[in-house]
C-alpha cells in the first residue's frame, strides 16, 4: 500500500501541490499518494490527527494553519522556531510528529538557483510581518544583504519582528508609508492581499532600475503584484511557483531521504495548457 500524504489548508483547492508530489514521485520511484484536505477552523487539530492515525506519513500545511501547526508538533526544527510556523509535519520513526518550514529555503533556491538574483549587499524589502515573511527573513538574512526592510500596515508588528532577528545586518521594521523616498534591489510580497486581489499600498519608484519583484503567492495568471512589477520595469516580475516546487522538494526530501529535479516540474506546471 503507497505511503499517504496531503496537504492541508483553506483554500486548498487550487493547490498544484498534489501534481508536484505525484511527479516528484514518478521521477524517483517513491510509491506514495498525496492528496488535499480542506482545513477547518474548528477542526483543524482533529483533521491532522485523523490523517495521521489513518496512516499519513505527512502533512503540507498552508495559510491559515502554519502557526496553528507548530502547536501541534511534539518537536520543531531551527528553522521552524526561527519562523514560529511550520509548514512541513513529519511523522518520525519513533512515532512522534516533527515540524519543520521549507519556505525560506524555497524562496531562496527559486531567487539564487533559478533566476541567478544576487542577495550579497543588496536592498531587500519584505512586505508583511506574517508567517509567511517568518518563514523567509532568516534565510534572506543569512545571504548578507546590505539592509533588509520588514514593512507592514501595522508598524508595530513589523518593528517587533525585526527587533526579534539578532543579527549583525541591518534589519529594519516600518509602515508602509514610511518606505517613500527609500529604493530596494528586491521586493518580496509576504502578504495575502494577492489571494484577495490587490497590492500593499506601497510608493512607487522604489524598485532599484533593474531590480526585481517576487510574489510568494501564485496564480494560473500573472498575480496583481507581478503586474505592478512589470509597470515599474522590474528585470524580474516573478511569482510564487518555482518557491512552491522548491519548498515541495526540500518536503519531499524529509519524508522520503531524495532529492528530486525541480527544473522539469516547473516547466510542467509553466507549460500552457489546452
Amino acid at each position: 500500500m503507497p505511503d499517504r500524504y496531503a496537504v492541508i489548508g483553506n483554500p486548498v483547492a487550487h493547490s498544484k501541490s498534489p501534481e508536484i508530489h505525484a511527479a516528484f514521485a514518478n521521477q524517483t520511484g517513491q510509491d506514495m499518494v498525496y492528496e488535499r484536505i480542506r482545513g477547518s477552523d474548528d477542526r483543524f487539530e482533529h483533521q491532522v490527527r485523523e490523517f495521521l492515525t489513518h496512516g499519513g506519513r505527512g502533512l503540507n500545511v498552508t495559510v491559515p494553519f502554519k502557526e496553528r501547526a507548530c502547536q501541534l508538533a511534539t518537536e520543531l526544527s531551527d528553522r521552524a522556531k526561527d519562523a514560529g510556523a511550520v509548514n512541513t509535519l513529519i511523522v518520525t520513526r519513533e512515532g512522534e510528529l516533527r515540524g519543520d518550514n521549507s519556505d525560506g529555503i524555497g524562496l531562496l533556491r527559486d531567487l539564487s538557483r533559478n533566476h541567478h538574483i544576487t542577495l550579497t549587499g543588496s536592498r531587500i524589502l519584505l512586505l508583511g510581518a506574517g508567517g509567511a515573511s517568518r518563514g523567509v527573513m532568516r534565510h534572506l538574512l543569512d545571504q548578507g544583504p546590505e539592509l533588509l526592510v520588514i514593512a507592514n500596515r501595522t508598524v508595530d508588528k513589523a518593528r517587533l519582528l525585526a527587533r526579534q532577528l539578532a543579527t549583525p545586518a541591518k534589519v529594519e521594521g516600518c509602515g508602509l508609508a514610511d518606505l517613500a523616498g527609500q529604493t530596494f534591489d528586491l521586493i518580496v510580497n509576504g502578504t495575502s492581499a494577492g489571494l484577495n486581489g490587490g497590492i500593499p499600498d506601497i510608493p512607487r519608484n522604489i524598485l532599484t532600475p533593474g531590480g526585481s519583484t517576487y510574489d510568494m503567492m501564485y496564480a494560473d495568471k500573472p498575480t496583481d503584484f507581478v503586474r505592478w512589477g512589470k509597470s515599474q520595469g522590474a528585470r524580474n516580475a516573478l511569482d510564487g511557483l518555482g518557491m512552491l516546487v522548491e519548498q515541495a522538494a526540500e518536503s519531499f526530501y524529509l519524508w522520503r531521504g531524495v532529492r528530486p529535479f525541480t527544473q522539469p516540474v516547473i516547466a510542467m506546471l509553466r507549460a500552457p495548457t489546452e
